[in-house]
């Protein structure tokens, strides 16, 4: 630095002395020998950098480039800001307590579980029917329906339990053919986030529920579960059951049933008849013509029928005769090819027997042949009902 720029800033340093300094009260004379003696002995080392941060300071940077040739700086009249180190544990703030699944005033832990995490979660659940089953202690629920696997048929989330949080239900069945048991159940999560069982919800019987088609969580917890009385498979369509809407509630250690229905009324396709019939011999009668009967028995083998309707194929000559058709509730005098008996109601597990009566009148000729005698379940409304099995509905006697 030139001695011209030395002395200009010598001229600047008095000029603050008598503005500034004149307006505030600074520490004594000894103060400011001390704090002259302390700074003469830094080094002067500063680069060009350093200078030119200076040049841009206050008249205190100023006077700080000012060697020891020159009279001691005054103090800085106002103490400095700075940052101070980070106070230590005692004096900072407490941070917000994390939520974490355990511990006493923790969080309600997440029972919402993924189709994904289930089938990769061991879990346990309840007791399968007495029988042949699936196991059930520390199982892999199954993402198909291989057989002897506890299978994931749907899955949906809600609060069942009233805690505030999401829980998870699901729609299993242990796959045992086509009739394989079928339960809900409700899962959740522990404090460690493991999935743990909180309880099944229905389950299909021997008797009735027979199936479990859908299940829906609504807002209030309640779990909905459509039930079916009658299993599908086996001939048996899904379309033939009987369908309800059943909804569920916790009740703090076990689910119970508190809407809808509870029991089916019979199912119009829970039928099987079987008919048998003896041969049709016709013998001469004392007027001409020509006599004979045929002996019906009709069996039920399951549900109630509403009406049973009796068919009999034989040739138009030989038309209905006798007391024998007065069970009947229509009149078989009026129809031809077939002969038709409509019969009343028709309780499991009961059997018909009729005897009906034919006449062929004098002058008209039957030989010898084959006819059909078939018997069809009807429901309430008179429509024909289909079976599961019904090869045993019709069956082929002999005329002559």
């Amino acid at each position: 630095m030139s001695e011209q720029e030395t002395l200009g800033l010598a001229d600047e340093f008095a000029n603050y002395r008598r503005t500034v300094l004149e307006k505030v009260e600074v520490p004594g004379p000894a103060a400011v020998r001390r704090t002259v003696r302390v700074r003469n002995r830094r080094r002067w080392g500063a680069t060009a950098t350093t200078v030119l941060a200076l040049f841009g300071g206050s008249a205190i940077g100023y006077a700080t480039m000012n060697g020891p040739d020159h009279g001691p700086r005054p103090v800085d009249p106002t103490p400095s800001l700075s940052v101070s180190p980070a106070p230590d544990g005692s004096t900072s703030p407490a941070p917000s307590p994390s939520v974490t699944g355990g511990g006493p005033g923790s969080a309600v832990p997440d029972g919402r579980i993924s189709r994904a995490q289930l089938l990769g979660a061991s879990v346990t659940l309840p007791a399968w029917r007495a029988g042949p089953g699936c196991p059930t202690s520390a199982v892999r629920i199954s993402g198909d329906d291989r057989e002897g696997v506890n299978w994931l048929v749907a899955l949906d989330h809600g609060d069942v339990d009233g805690d505030g949080a999401v829980e998870t239900v699901a729609l299993v069945q242990c796959v045992l053919g086509t009739r394989g048991p079928m339960q809900v159940v409700a899962f959740d999560r522990d404090e460690r986030g493991k999935v743990v069982t909180l309880g099944r919800v229905v389950a299909t019987t021997i008797d009735k529920p027979q199936w479990l088609f859908a299940l829906d969580v609504v807002g209030d917890g309640t779990v909905r579960v459509q039930v079916g009385d009658i299993a599908p498979g086996g001939g048996w369509s899904a379309d033939w059951s009987q369908k309800q809407w059943r909804g569920y509630r916790w009740k703090g250690d076990a689910f119970a049933q508190v809407s809808g229905p509870t029991s089916f009324g019979p199912n119009r396709h829970n039928v099987n008849l079987v008919v048998t019939a003896t041969n049709l011999v016709l013998t001469d009668a004392a007027d001409g013509a020509k006599v004979g009967t045929v002996t019906v028995r009709v069996r039920n083998g399951a549900g109630p029928v509403a009406y049973v309707a009796l068919r009999l194929g034989l040739p138009a000559e030989v038309r209905p005769d006798g007391s024998g058709w007065a069970v009947c509730r229509n009149d078989p005098e009026t129809t031809r090819e077939p002969v038709t008996c409509d019969l009343n109601q028709l309780e499991a597990g009961a059997e018909t027997r009729l005897t009906l009566g034919f006449r062929v009148p004098a002058g008209s000729t039957v030989g010898t042949g084959k006819a059909d005698v078939d018997v069809r379940a009807m429901d309430a409304n008179f429509d024909f009902v289909e079976e599961v099995y019904d090869v045993d509905n019709t069956v082929s006697i002999t005329y002559r």
